[in-house]
């Protein structure tokens, strides 16, 4: 069942070791979450994906020890309607060219970087980003960016931002701002992780096939008042469905990345690409697959040793995640592997 509103689920590992898996032939993930009842199979519902909860030893970590608590939450099953573009969820911020679809994610292999992301629909305007830990809003640092846009169809993008800041410490709270110099600017904040470690708590929440219907929202809504407090989100995949509007519709992208700022906007999200995210259309000279999806979600990939940001891997708290991508071609892309595992070795222990 093809469903686009979302299920989610919490994990609080305090060891690593998990496999998160698309069992549609999507991207699967491998993330090690330690877990004291060893490899478990837990559904996630109506999309039909799989969590694989293995054991798995870092390079650091002599032995597996107990923890791990589990928090899912499941809709029902059947299909929910869209909801309209005037919906309150998909308004955008008030201000001439105000910084809207506000993100982050990872930025670098151990969470001492993060890559703030954000767009502006009528002008570039600055790509810089204004930073500083929380009792030192005296001592501002800045970072630079990038700005892009692109076309699909009959689609332009508005000025897409990338800026990644680097040299954070860890477990510290910082405030960052946007759109530096205009009368619209936005504050907002997030918290680095602990340093990693094989039993450092930790909690992070999985999303996928979110998409933009009411239910969407619902979850959404369960996922921010979880008692579990997640601290990253982990996406496995199918992110807007714009691709389930005519032409691949891409302002709904925009709709989905107003509606999720809220989500990502002061909690990293760790993203991976599903098919209803490679978006190619030949017969309308679209044949660039997942442009949408790379070109508004970046990934740090090159630090992982990687060519692709759909394979990539990084280190948070007790967790080592790899992302792997069952939609690329075939290809040079297999190499990637040897990258990608070339860091640890994996001893498998089951029970």
């Amino acid at each position: 069942h093809n469903s686009k509103s979302g299920k989610s689920y919490i994990y609080k590992p305090y060891l690593l070791t998990s496999i998160v898996k698309h069992i549609r032939v999507r991207l699967f993930w491998l993330l090690f979450l330690r877990r004291e009842m060893g490899m478990k199979w837990v559904p996630r519902g109506a999309a039909a994906i799989v969590l694989a909860l293995a054991l798995l030893l870092l390079g650091f970590a002599a032995e597996v020890s107990n923890g791990g608590i589990t928090s899912s939450f499941l809709r029902k099953y059947d299909l929910s309607k869209d909801m309209t573009l005037d919906s309150d969820v998909f308004k955008a911020p008030p201000g001439y060219n105000a910084p809207q679809q506000v993100h982050i994610t990872q930025g670098d292999m151990e969470g001492k970087g993060v890559i703030v992301s954000w767009i502006t629909p009528d002008e570039p305007g600055s790509n810089i980003v204004l930073y500083w830990a929380e009792g030192k809003a005296k001592q501002k640092s800045r970072a630079e960016g990038t700005v892009l846009q692109y076309k699909y169809t009959n689609y332009t993008s508005g000025y897409i931002h990338h800026c990644t800041i680097k040299g954070l410490e860890f477990e510290t709270k910082y405030y960052y701002e946007v759109g530096i110099g205009s009368k619209s600017k936005r504050q907002f904040w997030f918290t680095t992780p602990p340093k990693p470690g094989p039993d450092v708590p930790y909690t992070f929440g999985l999303i996928g096939d979110l998409g933009q219907t009411y239910d969407s929202n619902k979850t959404v809504d369960h996922y921010m008042s979880n008692s579990m407090n997640p601290q990253t989100l982990l996406f496995v995949g199918d992110l807007s469905y714009a691709d389930a509007y005519p032409l691949g519709d891409n302002t709904r992208w925009d709709t989905w990345g107003r509606f999720t700022e809220k989500l990502v906007a002061y909690k990293p999200a760790i993203w991976s690409a599903g098919n209803h995210d490679i978006q190619v259309l030949p017969e309308n000279g679209e044949n660039e697959p997942f442009q949408p999806y790379i070109k508004r979600y970046p990934t740090p990939y090159k630090e992982s040793g990687s060519s692709s940001p759909l394979w990539y891997s990084v280190k948070r708290a007790s967790a080592y995640i790899i992302v792997l991508s069952s939609y690329s071609a075939s290809g040079n892309d297999a190499l990637l592997l040897i990258n990608l595992f070339h860091p640890i070795q994996f001893s498998w222990n089951f029970r």
